[in-house]
């Protein structure tokens, strides 16, 4: 090993590698190591050239700058320190560690014994201490140069916004003219980017994408982590997703999406690493300072486990919670992106007190002035005691509502009494957003999502058939709130066909029609059937695929429909939220609730457990800025029951009611009424249109 490098003191900010034109500086933080080694590689990665211990060390910060260096070159860390687990250290200078901080990872490490910091197979582990070099089963961590300036983002308004959850692999492996399949090339091709704007969609939001580890367990089975929800490196693409290895590829994919007036918004897991637990490999933070990095129990060996994988980031550390916002900062500076989804958002905010809303990473996102303005969409929940936050995140935070999944899922199926629940559904999940100046649009809606049934599934399907995944069908939901409608799986029944169609449609107007900010899952405006498999995070072949060859073009026109109808009528897209009372602006009431009949709902009517029909007429007035722009009233009909006949609101002189969407009926129509009653078909939603008459 040559040894003709030489390493100045350097600086302790930024953290990571950092390029100036002469050389490289260095930083990583470790508050309890007494050693910090830079191990440089040969650029082709399989040869250690030089290792350099950081000269200097400043508030945790150990720091060294080596002249002559470039972008391009391959590093990574050891970490020497004690190896005490019940203190919570667990230093092994023997394994290779990667940069929290790198911004490109050369590949996934290789599953091997040697990665373990413990003695796989000893009798006691912490005991045990691994002698073998972990470097030739790791990545590298390579030096990379600032991007250039991004593009104009398209910045659209929470209130104008249709989110599409989808996967860069599954968007286009199976896609028949997309270029590059699988990468973020591939995502962001002219049939891909086509496909989006002729729906409608606003914003992607892509699973994980930042560096993540393929479970041992699953490569075991011959299977991988499809999902990502394993992050291995918070700052570096994942690299399968790299066509030339050139994280630059993802820029050039976001600088596509913004120029069709898409925003990028990406799912992150920052509430824990793929380290696992006691039992899992040392790749980077258990090594670098296992005590800082993770939350520990009472007993030090063990780790709380508020995620249900095995540790629990330590967001009450000042350093995890700066690489956190450092990591945010850098996606949205850097790589340009528009927003973020936090996987298991509540355990970000977590302290010694528990769940806290006014916890130091919702004080410091507020207030910092490159995140507070891009999208933050939080899934308000964790395993952890007092883990189900549905609601309670501030201000800019957006929320994941599953009430809106399981209460319309409900409604759909016929369980008795939900005629309430939906109401609440449709008008923004008042009860639980109509605080702290929250809009109507932080409630994002969706009927379905990546965990979980796909829409088609979740109308073919009673139980879960998760038996690919090599748990016995443990695993996945169980509570899904579906329905076969009379056959489990594909039928050729015409008649469930037919129903099956129908309850689609009726779950995509749903959807589309409420309050607040509407999601939906990609392939799902396709027919796309994952075989019932609902937990299908280890699933990388057509099962998660979108098979782009049995697209089912009937329900992909509805629902370019139903977001243009969406589109076109303010009113469904209020920031306020719909109380059926005074507004205090002009004191003009903006919802009516109805009987089929046509009188007013009472107290009786809404504890009416058989009830199967919801009507709301909504009004917006004229010239507020609170609301949305005129528009004389929109009547809703959801019928879960038989056909009904319903008595249309008064309208106003000279105008009529249209029938303008009808999920009863096979093709688009426009139907109208000037007086009277409508007869709405069963198991249907239809929307009326106050126009002004021919």
């Amino acid at each position: 090993m040559t040894r003709d490098l030489s390493i100045l003191a350097g600086r302790p900010a930024p953290l990571g590698a950092t390029v100036d034109g002469d050389g490289v500086n260095f930083a990583v933080f470790s508050d309890n190591a007494t050693r910090m080694t830079l191990c440089l590689f040969s650029e082709d990665g399989t040869t250690e050239t030089h290792r350099l211990d950081l000269p200097e060390r400043e508030g945790g910060i150990w720091h060294g700058y080596v002249p002559g260096l470039t972008a391009g070159q391959k590093y990574g860390f050891r970490a020497d320190g004690p190896y005490a687990p019940e203190q919570g250290h667990r230093f092994n200078a023997h394994k290779l560690l990667l940069d929290p901080y790198a911004r490109q990872i050369t590949a996934h490490p290789t599953w091997d014994d040697a990665l373990m910091g413990y003695t796989v197979g000893a009798k006691e582990l912490d005991l045990s201490f691994d002698r073998r070099d972990s470097a030739p089963f790791m990545p590298r961590c390579v030096v990379c140069a600032d991007s250039g300036a991004g593009t104009t983002r398209p910045e659209t308004p929470l209130a104008e916004s249709v989110i599409y959850e989808c996967h860069v692999r599954g968007m286009t492996m199976q896609h028949p003219r997309a270029t590059r399949p699988g990468t973020f090339l591939g995502l962001a091709s002219d049939p891909v980017l086509e496909h989006l704007t002729r729906l409608g969609i606003t914003a992607v939001e892509l699973l994980p994408v930042q560096a993540f580890l393929n479970d041992r367990f699953l490569v075991n089975k011959g299977l991988v982590n499809y999902w990502g929800y394993q992050t291995l490196g918070f700052f570096a693409p994942d690299p399968r997703y790299l066509a030339e290895g050139d994280i630059a590829e993802f820029r050039q994919m976001v600088a596509r999406f913004h120029a069709a007036g898409i925003e990028v918004l990406l799912d992150v897991v920052y509430n824990h690493t793929c380290e696992g637990d006691q039992t899992g490999p040392t790749l980077s933070f258990r090594g670098l300072d296992n005590r800082s990095y993770y939350r520990l129990a009472e007993d030090r060996r063990f780790y709380l486990n508020h995620t249900g994988t095995g540790n629990t980031l330590n967001t009450d550390h000042p350093m995890v919670l700066r690489l956190i916002l450092d990591s945010l900062r850098y996606w949205v500076e850097q790589m340009h992106v528009d927003g973020f989804r936090f996987d298991l958002g509540a355990t970000l905010a977590r302290t010694a007190r528990g769940f806290q809303p006014d916890a130091a990473f919702f004080t410091l996102v507020r207030q910092d002035p490159v995140l507070n303005r891009v999208k933050l969409i939080a899934e308000p929940w964790d395993i952890g005691p007092g883990g189900y936050q549905l609601g309670a995140f501030p201000p800019p935070f957006l929320e994941w509502n599953d009430k809106f999944r399981d209460g319309v899922r409900r409604y759909w199926k016929g369980d008795g009494g939900m005629v309430p629940e939906l109401a609440n559904r449709l008008t923004g999940s008042a009860a639980q957003f109509d605080h702290s100046g929250r809009a109507a649009t932080a409630s994002v809606n969706m009927v379905t999502a990546h965990d979980g049934f796909t829409l088609t599934d979740l109308v073919s399907y009673n139980e879960r058939h998760n038996l690919a995944n090599g748990e016995e069908g443990r695993d996945g939901h169980a509570a899904n709130f579906s329905d076969n409608l009379g056959h489990e799986g594909p039928s050729d029944d015409p008649d469930i066909i037919a129903a099956r169609a129908r309850r689609r449609r009726n779950l995509m107007a749903t959807l589309l029609l409420a309050q607040g900010t509407p999601m939906i899952l990609g392939g799902d405006e396709l027919g796309r059937s994952q075989g019932g498999n609902n937990n299908a995070y280890c699933q990388d072949n057509p099962t998660s695929w979108v098979d782009w060859s049995a697209v089912d073009a009937d329900f992909l026109a509805f629902t370019r429909q139903m977001i243009a109808f969406r589109k076109a009528h303010p009113i469904l897209r209020q920031k306020r939220f719909l109380h059926a009372r005074e507004r205090l602006i002009d004191g003009l009431e903006d919802l009516f609730w109805w009987r089929p009949d046509g009188a007013p709902m009472h107290d009786s009517d809404w504890q009416d457990a058989g009830l199967k029909v919801l009507c709301a007429e909504m009004r917006t007035a004229s010239g507020t800025p609170f609301y949305a722009a005129r528009e004389d009233a929109l009547f809703l009909v959801f019928n879960t029951g038989d056909a009904v006949q319903v008595a249309l609101p008064a309208r106003l002189q000279g105008n009529c009611w249209i029938r303008r969407v009808d999920t009863g009926a096979a093709e688009a129509f426009a139907e109208t009424f000037e007086n009277g009653k409508a007869r709405i078909a069963a198991q249907s939603v239809a929307v009326f249109v106050q126009e002004k008459s021919a």
